[in-house]
């Protein structure tokens, strides 16, 4: 039979006189240089999301001034067009949201509450992004 030996002379020379004490140092050694890695990794992904987030606050005031929407990232609120309907109640604000879809969105809600649209008050639509 024949016996194939993986490891080089100076490599069967150190593990046969590495004990224990010294792999638990090098295992020491091996996790903390991972996790200092990972340490380091982890400042770079924050650091490049304090980056962003400035860089999109940044150009949010010059966007919302060009299309006439408020900083919180929402379109100004219409004004009220007159006197509410018979039967209404009262006013509701909507968010980049035209009229009809808000009247889609309130039937809808109405319906699957199983409670007429005038009992019901709704503050506000605003669209989710």
């Amino acid at each position: 039979m024949y016996r194939i030996s993986l490891m080089s002379a100076v490599g069967q020379q150190l593990a046969e006189s590495m004990g224990i004490p010294d792999a638990a140092v090098g295992a020491v050694l091996g996790y903390c240089v991972v996790f200092v890695g990972l340490i380091l990794l982890m400042c770079v992904v924050f650091l490049m999301g304090r980056v962003m987030a400035a860089f999109r606050a940044k150009k949010a005031p010059k966007a919302a001034a060009a299309s006439g929407a408020s900083p919180d990232g929402g379109a100004a609120a219409p004004a009220p067009r007159g006197p509410a309907a018979p039967g209404s109640a009262g006013e509701i604000k909507l968010y980049d949201v035209p009229d009809k879809e808000a009247a889609m969105i309130m039937a809808i809600v109405a319906d699957k509450m199983g409670r007429p649209l005038n009992e019901l008050r709704f503050k506000s639509i605003k669209e989710v992004k």
